[in-house]
């Protein structure tokens, strides 16, 4: 999904049967085994219709889901807004790999207006996918400036608006293995600030202030994915290397590069239970040029809003980014209702990639599990992480964080 961080209890109790494990863009979507298992909805059954047992529902091939969502996180607040989820098939007699349009639309208590429109398409006898993330957003935000060493003291407050066009194309080159290309818009507008709270010249002044900024170019993917299930994996390895050129010649206004290098892997610690050691690797490295102040690497800025839990939106901004994490998943009861999890990340923001990890940002929390589709294995994720200067909240997902 978006992981934009809203909870949406009833929106994964209205959409739970649309079976959608394919909500990451990628990978073998296999699902679990789930004759022994119990989610919500075998939940509901059991208390509106006396049933004992668990409901062997068949899964369904195409599905479309209108619903309310209403949540809170650090980095929104209180949010109110829509969703919908349609899942299909490409292929006929409704077989291989699922693909997924979503569209969200939010407001918040910190007045940001946001739409999202993401859709992942097979075709093509599942040989090819296509990639779509779309986003337009009114966005209240507020900035800290550059490096791991900023304080709240500097807190710059920054509104604009944003238009994101990202498009891929990929092709199966073997057995799990994926390369494309695709194109990537970030269009910044109407930007103004306030300047810091403590007074003296933002950093986002110092780096060049403007009222627009456009990244426009393409982008090179390589994929290897393993994973046994996108959603919540209990096995298996991910890779995504994705090389960005922006270019004056499509529209761009300076020449910069980019690369992302996201590795994620997954052990199962025993035959015997779903307990899972999952560790997270990603790399947000400048190669050349001086890219806009806001489409600088940022926390919670990779393409599923994920990292640094423990710290709100843009808290630390940097050329550079490196990020490290890891969570230990396990059950709590044995029907696979409920789990928790415990977890710890450090994150670091580099002038330049020959300079050394200057100062290490850490956070570390903890989280419930409650199973919302036993067949695709996904969870609704209630997380609490603490961070460095006094930074704490809660995190929301629907399926893992990573």
């Amino acid at each position: 999904m978006l992981k934009f961080r809203i909870l949406i209890i009833l929106a994964a109790m209205l959409c739970c049967d649309c079976a959608n494990s394919s909500v990451l863009p990628f990978g073998d979507t296999t699902l679990v085994d789930s004759a022994d298992q119990k989610d919500i909805i075998d939940v509901l059954h059991r208390v509106f219709s006396k049933q004992k047992n668990g409901i062997d529902r068949p899964p369904k091939k195409i599905a479309l889901s209108v619903v309310p969502t209403v949540g809170y996180t650090l980095s929104t607040g209180f949010a109110i807004g829509l969703s919908s989820v349609a899942t299909f098939y490409t292929q006929p007699q409704h077989s291989g790999n699922q693909s997924v349009i979503n569209l969200q639309a939010f407001y918040d208590s910190h007045s940001q207006q946001t739409f999202m429109a993401e859709s992942n398409i097979w075709a093509f006898d599942d040989q090819f996918k296509f990639v779509t993330d779309l986003r337009v957003i009114k966005y209240p935000d507020v900035t800290y400036g550059l490096g791991s060493s900023t304080t709240t003291l500097k807190a710059d407050a920054i509104t604009f608006d944003y238009l994101r066009l990202y498009q891929t194309f990929l092709k199966k080159v073997s057995k799990n293995f994926y390369a494309g290309v695709g194109y990537s818009l970030d269009y910044h507008y109407e930007i103004t600030e306030e300047g810091n709270l403590d007074n003296t010249v933002s950093d986002f002044k110092r780096y060049g202030e403007t009222s627009s900024s456009r990244s426009s170019g393409f982008n090179l993917d390589l994929l290897f994915d393993s994973r046994t299930n996108p959603v919540n994996s209990l096995g298996g390895s991910y890779a995504n290397i994705v090389y960005r050129d922006n270019l004056k010649a499509m529209g761009s206004d300076s020449k910069w590069s980019s690369i992302q290098i996201d590795i994620r892997k997954y052990f199962k610690l025993s035959d015997h239970s779903n307990n899972v050691l999952a560790l997270w690797s990603y790399s947000w490295i400048t190669l050349s040029g001086k890219q806009p102040y806001l489409d600088l690497p940022s926390v919670g800025n990779d393409t599923y809003n994920n990292t640094g839990r423990g710290y709100a939106i843009d808290r630390f901004r940097g050329k550079n980014m490196l990020y490290l994490e890891s969570e230990y998943r396990f059950g709590i009861t044995k029907n696979g209702l409920l789990g928790a999890v415990v977890f710890a990340n450090a994150q670091n923001y580099q002038r330049s990639v020959s300079n050394g990890l200057n100062k290490i940002i850490p956070a570390a929390g903890t989280g419930i599990r409650v199973k919302i589709n036993k067949r695709s294995n996904t969870n609704l994720c209630i997380d609490y992480a603490i961070g460095t200067d006094n930074s704490h909240g809660v995190f929301v997902n629907l399926g893992e964080v990573f």
